[in-house]
């Protein structure tokens, strides 16, 4: 296999592990935005705090279920990506 395309390979594979890393913490605390948001449209209530620790709980919540699985998808890919360095130093 030629470097560049496994560099590439690797790069793609990088940014798919980021995304499924990333997601359950990102969609969370984008559902819990949007729904807060709402709730402040339509009782006028203008408060930061309000967003933030909503936010925060859902974040932490998301963090504890998701946590083990999220580790371990990062675990599997830096053990392949350590294992794949011989082959691209060459």
């Amino acid at each position: 296999m030629d470097n560049a395309t496994s560099l590439l390979e690797l790069a793609n594979r990088t940014m798919w592990v980021v995304a499924l890393v990333a997601a359950p913490v990102l969609l969370a605390s984008l559902a819990v935005g949007l729904v807060v948001g709402m709730i402040q449209a339509a009782t006028s209530v203008n408060e930061q705090t309000l967003t933030f620790v909503p936010k925060l709980a859902v974040t932490a919540l998301v963090l504890v279920i998701f946590g083990g699985s999220m580790m371990g998808l990062m675990t599997d890919f830096t053990q392949d990506l350590f294992a794949m360095i011989p082959e691209i130093t060459r």
